[in-house]
Parts: C-alpha cells; structure tokens; sequence
C-alpha cells in the first residue's frame, strides 16, 4: 500500500508534468517535484470544504505568514523541500507563494486554480 506521502507527491508530480499551468498566472510554473512535497490549498476553509485535493492542507492566503514556523516544520524544517500551493485562479496562490519565499523557502510552486488541477485528475 502507498503511503499518504508518496500517494501527495505522485499526484503533485503528475498534475505539474502535465501542464496544469496552462492558464495560471504569472508564476505559476511546472518543476519535477520530490517525495516530500507539501501540498497547500490556501482558499478560504469554505472553499476548502466545497472541494479540494485529496493530499492538500488548507491553509488560507491570510494565514500563511503567521505559519511559516508551522510549514517548515511539516518539511523537517528544511525550507528547500517542495511547496505547492493552489487556491481558485492562482491569485491568491501567487500572495503565498510570495509570502512564503520572502520568509526564506526556496521551492514553491504556483499550480495556479483549484478547477483546472481536479481536472487534470
């Protein structure tokens, strides 16, 4: 049986080698990631509860400073690992992503819109 880890990774690998960023914002740019990828949805809990992605974790965009501690300890404290966040359109995702570089990360990912990565399922 897979493990939850390697179930997120696979999923993360196969939505950005597939080309989810066709029609993502700016930022938004596919990279191979590893197995200790972190998968953020950073829509609003209520969007999160509507539907999101089986591996993600909600995290909502005005949050994500405040959990930059958090985040880094969900990667072993290692702030190069692999960090994919997503929210309705990318926008938002794009404010995380920010967020999170200047507080240090050095691998994140914009997958840019929530409907266009369900449908890449």
């Amino acid at each position: 049986m897979m493990s939850k880890l390697s179930r997120k990774a696979l999923l993360v690998a196969a939505l950005l080698l597939a080309g989810c960023d066709q029609g993502a914002p700016p930022g938004a740019t596919p990279v191979a990631v590893s197995s200790a990828a972190l998968l953020i949805d950073v829509r609003e809990p209520s969007e999160f509860a509507a539907g999101h992605l089986d591996a993600a974790e909600n995290i909502p965009v005005g949050d994500v400073g405040a959990r930059v501690d958090d985040i880094a300890q969900k990667l072993g404290g290692d702030k190069t690992k692999p960090v994919v966040v997503y929210c309705m359109s990318g926008g938002r995702a794009a404010r995380a992503k920010a967020t999170l570089e200047q507080a240090g990360f050095t691998n994140v990912t914009n997958a840019g819109g929530y409907e266009q990565l369900k449908s890449k399922r």
